[in-house]
């Protein structure tokens, strides 16, 4: 791996770290985060949300909270359908508790993934309607490009209101209300172009407040919309979009509600998930322990259970139903860890030597791929195209490296599949059996012709480099300073030279392994390797570490813990 990094000037570090009174650490960092000025440095170290925007500049919002006051002054008939990830079940629950409030009482429906397949089908809206039509349908976090399945509702006399983020393949669609920042891009849309769509459900509810609280309802005066930015943390976060702008003003108020939430649906999910709330609650946290359980319902089987825990103000029922996503949770890793073991396997025997890696086995699970296909991507720095079995079709998911955008080289293929569509890093296709021969030959082809002469070799950017003694808590403290850490606002990575370990590290479980050194001053500093046991570094040479910084809680002890991210022998001179 390449290390990669690009120093600043020494004297705009320190006048940056005068004017906002950080060290020279904190300085470099914000300016690689972009922020040269005092005043762009404050504003993200200090973000608060009487700076985000009004809600009615965003386009069709003011028409979408319109309409939302006609549904509550009427009493209508409601349905609410939310696709089936954390931010579709976040945004259904933030929109139904919302109407709630207000004396509707909307039905909400999330696609099952198996039946409906992806968003706002005609399969999930004939379930819907079962129970009779409502006046008004809304769709969240899908429904941008359907356009039939949107005629279809409005042909039956009912009004559609479509809250999403995803891009638009073809043409805007053409009827119902859409709130989508991405269609229009129009100029000064900015604020909110990543705002994924509990973002936009909470400033649609927002809106929604401010209409009636014009009107002197006495309800939008009683509701604190503040509350629900724990939802929105949890769907902000797990959806990965860059979390600066309003997203980080979202993301990092809702931790902080996250982390005091009274809501007994989050409270259960957090026992069974093992994320105590008395400790500061991270965006590793939703990522890797609340996130997954709210999704597995979803891959395995019906994510309204997580709108239902979201919901609940049963303690008892809360617990049960915290339990039984847990144990879809632990179902789904059996399922993935089995089907990442079969595709390393496929890689080595068959693949090893290819460009790129189509894999395929009828057995595999559609609803874990894309978990696969990252894991395939990062261990063998390959574009990887992980597909499942689903009725007459090969389903799956890819995922890319640095350097490789997937969008254009499925581009290249597109004649082989029946769809296809996502980012220049993830992507989902589906295609008929027949053809996968034929575009796993494709798609290598049209990686080499993206990629050039070779893939490019696998980088780390260092942020700073430290000395080991610069390694403290008032360190630490500033870091703090810069959560939440995630997509656009990654967490830095620090480059510390020349140290020596005098005891070989200590391998557990086989995987990883944990060290400590010496600071030079007498003091000893700790960290640890995740699944790096087969690279264990030398004892007695000096070694160059690239490593992230955090605290770690343990036995009611907050310590500080340094987690290895790579290591080179130190150069000579």
């Amino acid at each position: 791996m390449r290390w990669i990094y690009t120093p600043f000037p020494t004297a705009e570090v320190e006048k940056l770290s005068h004017s906002v009174g950080a060290s020279p650490v904190l300085a470099e960092l914000l300016m690689r985060a972009g922020l040269r000025t005092p005043e762009e440095a404050n504003k993200f170290l200090h973000p608060t949300l009487s700076e985000l925007n009004d809600p009615f500049l965003l386009k069709n919002l003011e028409q979408a909270a319109m309409r939302l006051r006609t549904a509550i002054a009427n009493k209508e008939e409601v349905v609410v359908l939310g696709d089936y990830d954390v931010d579709g079940v976040t945004s259904t629950a933030l929109l139904v508790n919302a109407l709630r409030a207000f004396g509707l009482f909307p039905r909400f429906i999330v696609p099952r993934r198996m039946e409906d397949g992806y968003g706002l089908s005609r399969s999930a809206i004939d379930r819907a309607l079962e129970l009779g039509k409502p006046q008004l349908f809304i769709a969240l976090d899908c429904g941008t490009n359907s356009h039939e399945e949107v005629a279809y509702l409005i042909s039956q006399g009912i009004d559609v209101l479509v809250v999403d983020h995803h891009r638009s393949r073809e043409k805007t669609l053409e009827q119902g209300i859409l709130v989508n920042p991405h269609v229009s891009e129009d100029e000064g849309d900015e604020p909110w172009r990543n705002l994924c769509t509990v973002g936009l459900v909470f400033k649609l509810a927002h809106g929604l407040l401010k209409l009636l609280r014009t009107e002197n309802n006495e309800t939008a005066f009683k509701i604190k919309l503040r509350d629900s930015l724990d939802l929105v943390a949890l769907g902000t976060v797990a959806d990965l979009v860059p979390l600066h702008g309003e997203n980080r003003i979202l993301a990092r108020t809702g931790l902080r509600i996250l982390q005091k939430t009274k809501r007994p649906g989050v409270l259960a999910l957090m026992q069974v998930a093992g994320v105590n709330p008395e400790n500061d609650i991270m965006p590793v946290d939703v990522s890797f322990r609340l996130g997954p359980r709210i999704n597995a319902s979803g891959r395995l089987a019906d994510a309204a259970i997580s709108v239902e825990l979201m919901l609940s103000d049963d303690a008892e029922f809360c617990t049960k139903t915290a339990q039984e996503l847990d144990a879809f949770n632990r179902e789904r890793q059996d399922i993935e860890r089995q089907m990442t073991e079969e595709a390393e396997r496929m890689v080595e025997t068959l693949y090893a030597d290819r460009p790129g890696f189509v894999l395929y086995s009828e057995n595999w699970h559609p609803g874990v791929v894309g978990i696969v296909a990252g894991r395939i991507s990062r261990k063998y720095h390959r574009p990887t195209v992980v597909l499942g079995h689903e009725t007459e079709q090969a389903k799956g998911s890819g995922r890319s490296v640095d350097g490789i955008n997937l969008v254009e080289v499925l581009g290249a293929c597109a004649e082989q599949l029946n769809s296809w569509g996502g980012h220049p890093m993830a992507v989902g296709v589906s295609l008929v059996h027949q053809n996968i021969d034929t575009f796993r030959d494709q798609f290598e082809k049209a990686v080499v012709a993206h990629a050039g002469s070779a893939i490019p070799e696998p980088t780390l950017d260092i942020a700073a480099w430290l000395q080991p003694e610069q390694v403290r808590e008032n360190l630490m403290d500033e870091i703090c300073t810069l959560h939440p850490f995630g997509q656009g606002n990654p967490e830095p990575v620090f480059g510390i030279r020349g140290i020596v370990l005098d005891h070989r590290p200590d391998v557990f479980k086989q995987q990883h392994f944990r060290f400590h050194f010496d600071d030079g001053l007498g003091r000893r500093l700790f960290g640890v390797a995740w699944k790096m046991a087969g690279r264990i570094p030398p004892v007695g040479e000096p070694i160059d570490i690239a490593v992230k910084i955090a605290w770690n809680h343990f036995n009611d002890r907050k310590l500080l813990q340094m987690e290895l991210i790579d290591w080179h022998r130190t150069a000579t001179p």
